[in-house]
């Protein structure tokens, strides 16, 4: 157990962490800065940065004499099954999936209160955020949300994966795209919140 006060994390630290833990469950070990850089279309020197800001803030620890550069301080985290419910994209109704099957996720990425579930993302309408095409979203079920949350919703147009906001009492879903406006719908139903992501190109 590393005894290091773990500090917190920007979100690209965050994302770049969530994708070494579910990495290391899927594969059995750790991505390479390598992997890691073309997973985030980042260069090596900056991929150092962010390993190197992990370490500090007692979530990594680097292995200058392993071929594949990082592992994690602590054990990989146990795994959980949810169930793969379809897929997401804007304005249209959530695809199922045929045959689903349940998913491992780390165990960090749900509680134990709540039920969980996953969506595959087609589209990048939340970019901005890290949120990429194919990545796979955790959900925790809900019908409520905080302003600033990121939500599934249901709207007169269909699913969609956006941001929840509450402006002096206008209702809107905002996404992180620079190049898409904001939804204002007519009906809005919350549908669960986003707690996390996996991102494997074998889901």
């Amino acid at each position: 157990m590393n005894g290091k006060l773990k500090r917190t994390l920007t979100p690209k630290q965050k994302n770049i962490l969530d994708f070494i833990t579910s990495f290391s469950i899927n594969k059995g070990y750790a991505p390479s800065l390598e992997e890691i850089g073309n997973k985030f279309e980042l260069v090596i020197s900056t991929v150092h940065q962010h390993i190197k800001a992990l370490k500090t803030k007692g979530y990594l620890k680097k292995e200058d004499n392993q071929p594949r550069g990082v592992s994690l301080f602590e054990q990989t985290p146990d795994s959980v099954e949810i169930p793969l419910l379809g897929i997401i994209a804007a304005g249209t109704p959530i695809e199922p999936i045929e045959n689903p099957e349940p998913i491992k996720v780390p165990k960090n990425l749900v509680s134990r209160q709540g039920d969980f579930y996953a969506l595959k993302v087609k589209g990048d309408s939340m970019i901005e955020d890290g949120i990429w095409d194919g990545d796979v979203v955790i959900i925790k079920s809900q019908q409520t949300a905080d302003n600033g949350d990121t939500v599934v919703a249901v709207t007169e147009d269909g699913a969609t994966l956006k941001i929840f906001r509450n402006k002096n009492g206008t209702i809107f879903l905002e996404p992180r795209n620079k190049r898409l406006e904001n939804i204002y719908p007519q009906s809005l139903e919350i549908r669960g919140i986003f707690k996390g992501l996996i991102r494997d190109n074998s889901i």
